[in-house]
């Protein structure tokens, strides 16, 4: 039988810091389960509420129009006026290839065009001076009529006084031959006018010829006026100079990369969700995005829209499922968010970033 231990000894005391640690464990233990199933409850009551219309995929990238620019005509770069990452506005000026032969054409051309409008010019001169012409004509017939009729008369009358043995015969042959030369006068003029009123018809081609000529020649100037513009390439919005190969000094033809310009506003997110996620999705609906640049930073956008198709039905070589291999794979469709506020803006996103985006679709 075993002795009591009296209270106050030192075999007391040692007892009773024994049995304080387990119950101060047993305590703790209770509690921690208590805030697991607290913590459990929660998630589970946030799940039920919204947890459950959140679809959240990491295949997701910033997007935004990024152009090459490339010279439309063929030349020597003359000037680099940019540098790399250097921000530039519309309109400012970031290649210019040497000018000097696209000017000469220009001024050739520019001189064809006035050729052409002196040409038209003369012409039109020429129909003026054709027109008085035809009245200098008209007034000729109106001038030999009056002759013909005179001479008529005079072919009677001196026919009448040498048939009465008033006149000679002699005057009478006369009058007769003065009316059939003046009648043939009146029909050379009246021949005279007609040609002269034809030849207003070949003014008029040779004005609608010239015309055309002048209309080709203003082409062909307008053409050079383009051509020495394209010799200056300029920033056609606001944006940031990035993959600059052009160098000062090298012949570059048309339609060869010189550089990149990235948007500093208009950024997207394109995200690749998986077909099982997809059938909820709707444009409109709230997106919150976690860059992996910056996890900290609250980013929201809305679905813009969806692809009318999955990734792998634009891809250079698409799957071709209709053979004895195959193996299925779950597909993901782009989806087009669009970003609020001056998330948009080139800045802490830049297109190709990775970004995390979670759509509540309830």
């Amino acid at each position: 039988m075993s002795a009591a231990v009296a209270p106050g000894t030192v075999a007391g005391d040692i007892s009773r810091a024994a049995t304080r640690p387990r119950l101060g464990r047993k305590a703790l233990l209770w509690a921690g389960a208590g805030m697991l199933s607290l913590a459990a409850a929660a998630y589970a009551a946030e799940y039920w509420v919204s947890g459950q219309y959140i679809e959240t995929t990491d295949d997701a990238y910033v997007g935004g129009d990024v152009s090459e620019l490339a010279p439309q005509v063929s030349g020597l770069v003359a000037q680099m006026a940019v540098t790399d990452n250097e921000t530039v506005h519309t309109g400012q000026l970031l290649v210019q290839l040497d000018d000097r032969p696209y000017r000469a054409a220009l001024a050739q051309a520019n001189g064809n065009v006035a050729g052409a409008q002196a040409g038209l010019a003369n012409l039109a001169a020429t129909d003026i001076l054709q027109r008085a012409v035809i009245a200098e004509a008209q007034a000729d017939i109106v001038s030999a009529d009056a002759a013909t009729g005179l001479a008529l008369a005079n072919q009677a009358r001196y026919a009448r006084l040498a048939a009465s043995a008033a006149g000679t015969v002699q005057d009478a042959q006369t009058a007769r031959a003065t009316y059939q030369q003046d009648a043939a006068a009146a029909q050379k003029a009246r021949a005279a006018l007609a040609a002269e009123t034809a030849r207003l018809g070949v003014i008029e081609t040779q004005k609608a010829q010239a015309q055309a000529t002048l209309a080709a020649a203003e082409a062909a100037r307008d053409a050079a006026q383009l051509n020495e513009d394209y010799t200056q390439i300029r920033a056609p919005f606001d944006g940031v100079v990035g993959d600059r190969a052009a160098h000062a000094g090298e012949y570059e033809a048309a339609g060869t990369a010189l550089l990149s310009l990235v948007p500093t506003h208009g950024l997207w997110v394109d995200a690749n969700f998986k077909e099982d996620q997809l059938a909820r999705m709707q444009p409109g609906q709230f997106v919150q995005i976690s860059a992996d640049v910056a996890p900290w930073v609250k980013i929201t956008g809305h679905v813009g829209s969806l692809a009318p198709a999955s990734g792998a039905v634009f891809s250079i070589l698409p799957a071709e499922n209709a053979t004895g291999n195959f193996t299925k794979i779950v597909q993901r469709v782009p989806v087009r968010i669009l970003l609020d506020g001056n998330a948009a803006n080139l800045g802490l996103l830049r297109p190709g970033l990775s970004v995390t985006a979670s759509v509540n679709t309830q």
